[in-house]
């Protein structure tokens, strides 16, 4: 098996969990736009984007650390464990003990609605445990435990969704059901268990439980970890890599979120008829929801792709391994944007059931774009993870970051939510044409830059004039000419880029 299908192997054995998990996930998202009004899921896209950055400082870089520094020949892998894990549990304590006890001056701080208080005790709890779990999981990868791995990611995301759908749907259809109907019969059950008063609040209570559950799954992990505290001579490397890691973290987590943050503030009053800033918000968290269906396989790729390329970093010909794999993925992203964006016109309604939400849709053909270069920066990103440069990733967050508020400043009061998308769009592809130009002067990677901005290039002007298409034609011809156009763009590049897949050995060439 050549290096490339040997990723693509260990990327979907690690992923599948996180693909198959979030796609039911993303399931939910028809049933939220159903049941809840802009404004109320308006407030769970704000909670959740808060909750990103603070999942960064509970973490705060040390799955990564502990994959590169268990690879360094000599390590002793259970004292790092050990050592890194007590680290973790002392911090999430500590975290998730302040969260709590300032729910109160946070609501306010934040401009959340009254009552919300207990989310955000919650969700200190949800953030601490997840803080606990991801060094046992990180051990997983490393020891390429995949089935468990897998198994338990998918159960997690299946008690959060089956959660979901007995509160939120089952629940209500319970009580509004009539006397002696099928439903009526499970309402002494629910009556004990459900407050309809609660809301949006079981979205947060259902996340709470299955955080919960996974611990539990994860006890064999955790019942090999001893409490070892970690001297000066330990934390003094460990926090030289992983505290730069966490400020890129931020940064990246800034990136991806501050639109959502920013976009309620500084919309102008009126800019969408009918609706406030918060419910326009909502719309746009919602379309977001489908462009993160590129970040469904970015995801899958990292957890596959950080301990093979650690292991594949003392190759002789680890760059070209490298290139082999940046040009595969970007190929891969590359079909997901067509596919997507030019079927819109039923993968919306699919999603998005109530029709003010899809007044956004616009976006998602922007935000694909977007993040499909996001994936190629964290590919890229393998030179200053390998170098111990990690600084580097801080430097370039912290650009990214500027540059996000920056045009969200000057967009959002013209463009409204399409602005937040070009900024997420420019940032994305700022930080990866940085990281790649410094990569080139520290870690040299033959990468194919030419032939493939040629092809994102036909991508963007495949989906433009197919969009363009679609609109003038009637709906059923509409969906043809979609599915045709991304079976044309599958084909060329099988045709034109399939003979290098299916060599024994990686061969990457600039151009």
């Amino acid at each position: 098996m050549s290096i490339a299908k040997k990723l693509a192997s260990q990327t979907a054995t690690y992923g599948v969990s996180s693909i198959v998990g979030r796609v039911l996930s993303y399931l939910l998202v028809p049933i939220y736009t159903g049941h809840f009004v802009p404004a109320e899921y308006g407030v769970v896209t704000a909670l959740y984007a808060y909750v990103s950055f603070m999942n960064v400082l509970f973490t705060y870089g040390l799955e990564t650390t502990f994959l590169r520094f268990a690879n360094r020949p000599g390590a002793d892998r259970q004292e790092l464990y050990n050592r890194m894990l007590t680290m973790l549990v002392i911090s999430s304590l500590c975290l998730t003990t302040a969260l709590g006890l300032l729910a109160r001056p946070l609501v306010g701080l934040l401009h959340l609605p009254p009552g919300t208080e207990t989310y955000i005790v919650w969700m200190a709890l949800i953030l601490g445990l997840d803080a606990v779990v991801a060094l046992p999981f990180a051990r997983l990868r490393l020891e390429n435990k995949a089935r468990k791995f897998a198994t338990i990611r998918l159960f997690n995301i299946l008690v959060y969704v089956g959660l979901n759908l007995f509160f939120v749907v089952l629940c209500p259809a319970v009580e509004r059901s009539a006397p002696g109907s099928l439903l009526a019969g499970l309402k002494p059950l629910v009556a004990a268990v459900y407050n309809p008063t609660l809301g949006i609040g079981y979205i947060f209570l259902s996340n709470l439980a299955a955080s919960a559950l996974t611990l539990v799954a994860l006890w064999r992990e955790l019942l090999a970890f001893r409490f070892r505290w970690p001297n000066l001579e330990f934390l003094r490397p460990v926090l030289a890599y992983s505290f730069p890691l966490m400020l890129m973290g931020l940064a990246g987590i800034a990136n991806e979120t501050l639109d959502r943050l920013m976009l309620p503030a500084y919309l102008p009053k009126g800019f969408y008829p009918g609706l406030s800033s918060e419910a326009a918000n909502g719309v746009y968290g919602a379309c977001y929801k489908l462009s993160i269906f590129m970040s469904l396989v970015i995801q899958a790729f990292r957890y596959a792709a950080e301990p093979f390329f650690f292991a594949q970093s003392t190759e002789k010909n680890s760059p070209a391994t490298f290139a082999l794999v940046l040009k595969w993925f970007t190929l891969c992203c590359a079909f997901i944007f067509v596919g997507i964006s030019l079927n819109l016109s039923w993968i919306g309604p699919l999603f998005l059931r109530s029709a003010v939400y899809r007044t956004g849709l616009g976006v998602v053909p922007i935000l694909l774009l977007a993040n499909l270069f996001l994936g190629v920066y964290y590919n890229l990103s393998v030179w200053f993870k390998l170098t111990d440069k990690t600084y580097f990733g801080t430097y370039i967050g912290a650009a990214g970051a500027v540059l996000t508020i920056v045009l969200n400043l000057l967009l959002i009061p013209v463009l409204g939510y399409m602005g937040s998308a070009w900024a997420t769009l420019a940032c994305y592809f700022m930080m990866a044409a940085l990281c790649w130009w410094l990569g080139e002067r520290h870690f040299p990677v033959p990468y194919p830059m030419g032939r493939l901005l040629l092809w994102l290039l036909g991508a963007v002007g495949l989906v433009v004039a197919g969009q363009a298409g679609i609109q003038v034609l009637p709906k059923s011809a509409g969906y043809a000419l979609g599915m045709a156009l991304t079976l044309v763009f599958i084909a060329l590049v099988y045709l034109l880029e399939g003979r290098q897949l299916r060599r024994a050995t990686p061969l990457a060439v600039r151009s």
